[in-house]
């Protein structure tokens, strides 16, 4: 492909732009691609280590944190996907809580089907309990299944009961 700006040289840099949801591609070669301030992007960049390490917050010069139970750090674990051990997930906590967050939708364990009988650890005892659903949290979970069996009068009242609780708090 040639250089869309002198027409002479082979183009070497691709650039895509949307403006206002227009996509435009311009294809330059090196020299060109200078010329238009497009070569000092990639100069000072560092390589594809120093843009990981400034999007998940760690710099070469800084002391890695490390899991003292298996002595991964965040950055193994984001590199692999995959969590060391238990106390990776205290150790780590505030680096994985939005990672867990956005993938899952939340961070508290529901169980296998959502709104179903979760289990839980009761501290106290060290026993596996049942988690309770708030009042809130079963209408809202009878409206779903209302709604899946097409039960709309029963889905209405529901969704009326469910407005007078979340305005009345």
């Amino acid at each position: 492909m040639i250089c869309q700006s002198c027409g002479q040289r082979e183009a070497t840099t691709h650039i895509k732009t949307v403006v206002n949801g227009q996509l435009t591609e311009t294809h330059l070669c090196g020299e060109c691609a200078r010329k238009q301030g497009y070569g000092h992007i990639m100069a000072d960049w560092g390589g594809f280590g120093s843009l990981l390490g400034g999007l998940l917050g760690e710099s070469p010069a800084q002391e890695v944190k490390r899991c003292p139970g298996c002595g991964s750090s965040f950055q193994q674990i984001s590199k692999t996907g995959q969590i060391g051990c238990a106390q990776c997930y205290q150790t780590f906590r505030s680096q994985l809580l939005p990672v867990i967050q956005r993938i899952h939708g939340g961070a508290q364990h529901k169980g296998k089907v959502p709104g179903g009988s979760a289990l839980r650890v009761q501290e106290a005892r060290q026993q596996l309990v049942a988690v309770e659903e708030s009042p809130l949290e079963e209408k809202r979970r009878l409206l779903k299944k209302a709604i899946e069996e097409q039960d709309f009068e029963q889905a209405a009242i529901l969704r009326d009961q469910i407005k007078e609780m979340t305005e009345n708090g």
